[in-house]
């Protein structure tokens, strides 16, 4: 049994979603199916109307139930319905939740979320005992009442499987006690284990433990354990439950695991993402599977800022481990004079090299907004209105501020749309952009063999539509392809949101500021774009994740070349 106790406050919005999409994943029922939502007196339920209901309360609570016989209990549905009409009872008040039972590890188990509230209302508080120990005595009790007691022969077999297993066992546990600090004499086993057979168990435990490098025989009765043996077979598990991850996200297809933890990745992997989930939901944890196009798969833990639900199965990521340095933090560097750096000079020197339609103004104040947030972790000091002083180290700790802010990871979408779909799309696709770059480091095999075939295509399609032309064995792309694509997908798009809306279509002006609503997000070929309502017409501007939960706030946004620089709440700041 496993609970936590979730404040809204301290978490992102879309988080509560993602912990139900996680939970309704495909492949966790036993007969492969997807998790399917039940409440107490509903066999479904809607996880989107779930999820707001309980997006404006103070906190929720996220429960793992896993049952050792889990598998026997054959109706976890029913199991968990009369474990929470027990809970109702125990804490005197009817319970709002959600649950579904995932039958796709070795041992199946049910995810609850609990809301917050009782039912008058009020915040639902529950005691620390019963959360530690009340819960999981409720649990068992109704086990062993639709089981009956375990036997001395299931006890056995359990024990017994675990002798080889390479994680931690009860039998490591076990172990771990009779020890004095790392040396076990079987004499003191034999005293404090009673049980012939059980010493068995453990002796035979030890000498798996020594076939793994993990204890060593000192004496006929005398064994030491590695100082290291518990953290090393709790990542020795940990990778396992990893591989069988990555092979299920795999399927049928072979490749070569490349990477199990972030410390093995190279600094830049570019491919598909073939499976993701929470490897840790109470906690929030996410992962990801990346089918590189080096032709080897890799696994990637992502902290909880990485919102999962905007990286669907099927797009095209590049993760990067570790931040880049900012643009805007050079720039800062190089402006500051004796470690000072004034905004009335930036401004000077913006207006003398701005394009028309530029706004230099909006310019210099994303860079103020930049050293507002590095002055609140003390990287920067204010010293008066628009004067700064800066370190000299500015662009390195500033890197390291948001690879703190990101875990060490960072992960851009290149494209929200699969290749299979890249192929005859309208809009600048990433092979687009593979056949302008001329890259020449696809594997020819695995998914780099895949956007090989798909560049071949794309070709074909681009040759057809009389965007490229057949030079021999060279492709000439027209001039600005890029551009062309991604205006007449815009236009298309915008045609249609006005005919729902009526609103007029504006597009975007490099250097120009626009403002409006936020309406919704729009995801094409060529990106995904935000829509700004301004009451008259709108705009369709490239997204940022920062203004996720923006949706029907009013923002700002200035688009220079490709990069764009959002305008929100002074809470928020500004983002490129």
């Amino acid at each position: 049994m496993k609970v936590r106790i979730v404040q809204h406050a301290q978490v992102r919005p879309a988080t509560i979603r993602e912990n139900l999409d996680y939970i309704e994943r495909d492949g966790v029922q036993a007969d492969g199916s997807p998790g399917r939502l039940e409440a107490a007196r509903q066999d479904e339920i809607d996880a989107e109307s779930f999820a707001r209901r309980i997006e404006p309360d103070r906190h929720h609570f996220k429960i793992i139930v896993s049952p050792e016989d889990g598998a026997q209990l054959g109706d976890l549905k029913s199991y968990t319905r009369e474990f929470m009409a027990q809970v109702e009872r125990d804490l005197g008040t009817r319970l709002e939740w959600v649950a579904t039972d995932h039958w796709d590890t070795d041992n199946p188990h049910i995810h609850i979320l609990l809301r917050g509230r009782d039912e008058a209302g009020e915040d639902l508080v529950i005691s620390g005992d019963y959360i530690a120990h009340g819960m999981r005595h409720r649990a068992v009790e109704l086990a062993t009442r639709w089981l009956g007691p375990r036997t001395e022969r299931e006890i056995r077999e359990n024990l017994t499987r675990e002798v080889e297993q390479e994680r931690w066992t009860s039998l490591d546990r076990a172990l771990q006690r009779s020890a004095q600090g790392t040396i076990l004499d079987l004499a003191d086993l034999s005293f404090a284990v009673r049980d012939r057979e059980q010493r068995a168990l453990l002796i035979g435990r030890l000498q798996r433990l020594g076939e793994l490098g993990l204890a060593g025989r000192l004496a006929p009765d005398r064994w030491q354990l590695s100082a290291e043996f518990e953290p090393l077979l709790r990542a020795m598990g940990e990778r396992g439950d990893i591989i069988r991850r990555m092979q299920r996200a795999l399927g049928a297809e072979r490749r070569e695991l490349a990477a199990f933890d972030n410390s093995e990745l190279p600094e830049s992997i570019t491919g598909c993402v073939i499976g993701k989930g929470l490897v840790d939901p109470l906690n929030d944890r996410g992962y990801l599977v990346v089918d590189g196009i080096d032709g080897r798969a890799y696994h990637i833990a992502v902290p909880p800022r990485v919102d999962l639900g905007g990286l669907p199965v099927g797009a095209i990521v590049t993760v990067s481990n570790g931040p880049k340095p900012r643009a805007a933090d050079r720039a800062i560097a190089e402006l500051a004079r004796n470690g000072i750096y004034r905004t009335s000079e930036h401004l000077a020197t913006a207006r003398a090299d701005a394009r028309p339609g530029r706004d230099p103004e909006a310019f210099v104040e994303a860079h103020v907004r930049r050293l507002e947030a590095l002055r609140r972790t003390r990287i920067v000091e204010r010293l008066e209105e628009g004067v700064w002083r800066v370190p000299k180290d500015l662009v390195e700790r500033g890197r390291a501020y948001d690879a703190r802010r990101s875990g060490g990871i960072q992960v851009e979408v290149r494209s929200y749309v699969p290749i299979e779909r890249q192929v005859s799309a309208g809009g600048a696709t990433w092979l687009d952009r593979l056949l302008v770059d001329r890259r020449d480091d696809l594997s020819p095999t695995g998914f780099g063999s895949d956007v090989r075939t798909a560049l071949a295509d794309r070709e074909g399609f681009l040759v057809r539509e009389g965007l490229a032309e057949r030079r021999g064995q060279r492709l000439a792309l027209t001039r600005n392809l890029l551009m062309t694509l991604r205006a007449r997908e815009l236009a298309s798009a915008a045609e249609k949101i006005q005919t729902e809306t009526g609103l007029v279509y504006h597009p975007l002006v490099d250097g120009e500021r626009v403002s409006g609503v936020f309406r919704r997000s729009v995801v094409l070929a060529s990106g995904r774009f935000a829509m700004l309502d301004d009451g008259i017409g709108f705009s369709l501007v490239p997204w940022r994740p920062i203004v996720e939960g923006r949706i029907g706030q009013v923002i700002s946004a200035v688009m220079r070349g490709d990069e764009v620089s959002w305008m929100l709440s002074r809470r928020q700041g500004i983002s490129h």
